[in-house]
């Protein structure tokens, strides 16, 4: 598969968004197609965890080390499961103290030929979804309510 990118300019700080990726037990709670997540161990620079995917009926099982550099990076590294690769990399930018830019790389492959092909037909538009969800829990977390029609 070919290595997809995404960035987005966010009105959240570098900080933020890095707690907010860094926060994998509660990607379940927001994230499309995670089902579960269990963090095997955790440290400031590094974590293990396994994720339960699931598309409809299809549900998979991975363990990934995501490695940890405060505040400027996030990588994840593929240890099991039934893909051949997973790579993914996110870098949180500062522009000031309350805006950032994030880049999201990701390059995997599938060891199943079909999924490969499947996969290929919708990864871009499933990828900008699963970034759109990272940038909505930001604003549910991080956003303060508006004052108007409080008297």
């Amino acid at each position: 598969m070919p290595r997809i990118a995404e960035t987005r300019y966010l009105p959240f700080s570098a900080d933020q968004m890095f707690d907010l990726v860094a926060d994998v037990a509660r990607y379940a709670e927001f994230l499309p197609w995670v089902v579960a997540t269990r963090v095997r161990s955790d440290s400031e620079t590094e974590m293990v965890a396994d994720m339960l995917v699931g598309f409809a009926a299809l549900k998979e099982k991975f363990t990934s080390r995501v490695l940890k550099q405060r505040p400027a990076t996030i990588r994840v590294e593929y240890l099991d499961g039934p893909l051949k690769r997973l790579e993914n990399d996110w870098t949180f930018v500062a522009i000031d103290a309350h805006n950032c830019r994030i880049d999201f790389q990701v390059d995997f492959a599938f060891r199943n030929a079909l999924f490969e092909r499947l996969a290929g037909q919708h990864l871009d538009r499933a990828l900008r979804r699963m970034v759109g969800a990272f940038e909505a829990r930001a604003a549910a977390l991080y956003t303060q309510p508006s004052a108007i029609g409080r008297g």
